[in-house]
C-alpha cells in the first residue's frame, strides 16, 4: 500500500464497485456488512422509507390440474445504501445478509437504471 490508493473491497460477487462512496456501516461495499446466501435481480417497487427499497420480481408456477403456467410475483424489503441511490423502476441486484431489522435481510449491491433514463 505504498502507492497511496485505497484498496477496493471485493464482496465476492463479481460486480463492479459503485462510483460513489458512502459512510454507511450497513453498506456491503463501504461498511462491514458481509453478504451470503441468495442473490437475485428484481425491480424496485417503492423507496418511500428511509434507506429502504421494496424489490419485486415475477416468476411462473405450473398448475398441474390445468397443464398451464400462472404468473406470480414476490417481493422483499432490502437496505438501500446512500451510494446506490436506487429509485422506483430501477433494476437491481440484491444479496442476502444478516438481519438488519425486523423485515430487512437483504442489501442492494448493484443498480441498473431504468430504460427511460
Amino acid at each position: 500500500m505504498t502507492s497511496g490508493k485505497t484498496k477496493e473491497r471485493d464482496i465476492g460477487l463479481g460486480l463492479p464497485q459503485p462510483k460513489e462512496s458512502c459512510s454507511d456501516i450497513k453498506c456491503a461495499w463501504h461498511g462491514k456488512l458481509p453478504v451470503r446466501g441468495r442473490i437475485f435481480e428484481g425491480k424496485v417497487k417503492s423507496t418511500k422509507a428511509k434507506n429502504t427499497a421494496i424489490i419485486e420480481w415475477g416468476y411462473h408456477r405450473f398448475v398441474k390440474k390445468y397443464q398451464r403456467f400462472e404468473r406470480r410475483r414476490s417481493s422483499i424489503v432490502a437496505h438501500n445504501p446512500p451510494c446506490m441511490k436506487a429509485r422506483e423502476g430501477d433494476f437491481v441486484t440484491v444479496a442476502e445478509c444478516r438481519p438488519l431489522s425486523k423485515t430487512k435481510n437483504f442489501v442492494i449491491v448493484n443498480v441498473q437504471k431504468a430504460k427511460g433514463e
